[in-house]
């Protein structure tokens, strides 16, 4: 059910904006899945535990999945078609809270207990096909999931592409998903794991991140000219020119996104000095 439309038809108007609401099958069913697999491995963990696992990290899940919802259920979603700047709000929501929210909410275990027994022992021996360790080990390298996640922002915002998305549906799609997808990779590159090791490359690829980010976001701010023409007449409906509506979402690109980045590199620098950390062992899957 479509309470208003995004991407398709006559982008959304201001006295619109509260009923638009869009549940996509494609997008609400993954990621209402997604929770009831999480609840349901987390009673289970807790079962054979006999007391309560991970409860900050129940936090952080539920926080990115609320995020994550915000972001592509949410009246924000179908403003996107109408000003750029709703629309970078979405994707900073998608790659900046939700993604590195659900890498700390650490949700592989959970989901793996909440199968079967004997479907969670035939994925525990896929992940431990040699090949496959090998494939992950690459793409969680800080450097490479920094190079993946900073290929996906520049070409997604080069104009052409950018504007064929507010016309394809697939397309805008594949963005978000390009976007979600080596967001989480990057992030968990970076905080899902202790190798003391990658912590300095970490650091590293989160201040080219924020270079990179903000260069493209100030680029959009101080430019002159509109970048994306399909905006054109409908940011005139929310009382703004194409170009304010460019430079705001430049803006929101470039400084809230940048010092984002940069609190985060402080952080694992912070963790770096601090040395490893001892985790509780997490109870065996069966």
């Amino acid at each position: 059910m479509v309470l208003a439309l995004a991407h398709d038809g006559l982008p959304l108007a201001p006295h619109d904006a509260l009923l638009a609401w869009t549940f996509e099958p494609g997008t609400v069913l993954p990621l209402a899945a997604a929770i009831l697999l999480y609840m349901k491995g987390q009673r289970r963990m807790d079962a054979r535990s006999g007391r309560r696992v991970g409860s900050s990290s129940r936090r952080y899940f539920f926080a990115g999945s609320a995020v994550l919802a915000l972001a592509l259920v949410s009246p924000l979603h179908a403003m996107g078609s109408a000003l750029f700047t709703a629309h970078m709000v979405q994707h900073e929501l998608l790659m900046l809270v939700a993604a590195p929210l659900l890498v700390l909410g650490r949700p592989v275990a959970p989901w793996l207990f909440a199968l079967p027994g004997g479907a969670r022992r035939a994925v525990g021996r896929v992940g431990r096909v040699g090949s496959i360790r090998a494939a992950w080990r690459m793409l969680s390298h800080p450097l490479v999931a920094f190079l993946l996640h900073a290929a996906a922002i520049v070409t997604w915002h080069l104009p052409a592409l950018y504007g064929a998305t507010l016309r394809s549906n697939a397309l805008h799609g594949a963005q978000h998903a390009s976007f979600f997808l080596t967001a989480l990779i990057f992030w968990w590159s970076l905080i899902g794991h202790a190798r003391l090791a990658r912590r300095g490359v970490a650091i590293v690829a989160l201040f080219g991140t924020a270079l990179y980010t903000g260069g493209i976001g100030a680029l959009l701010t101080l430019s002159t000219t509109p970048w994306y023409l399909p905006y054109g007449e409908s940011a005139l409906a929310w009382g703004l020119t194409p170009l304010e509506d460019q430079q705001l979402g430049g803006m929101v690109m470039w400084m809230p996104g940048g010092v984002a980045y940069l609190v985060a590199a402080i952080a694992v620098a912070h963790a770096w000095l601090r040395g490893p950390r001892i985790r509780q062992p997490l109870p065996v899957a069966g």
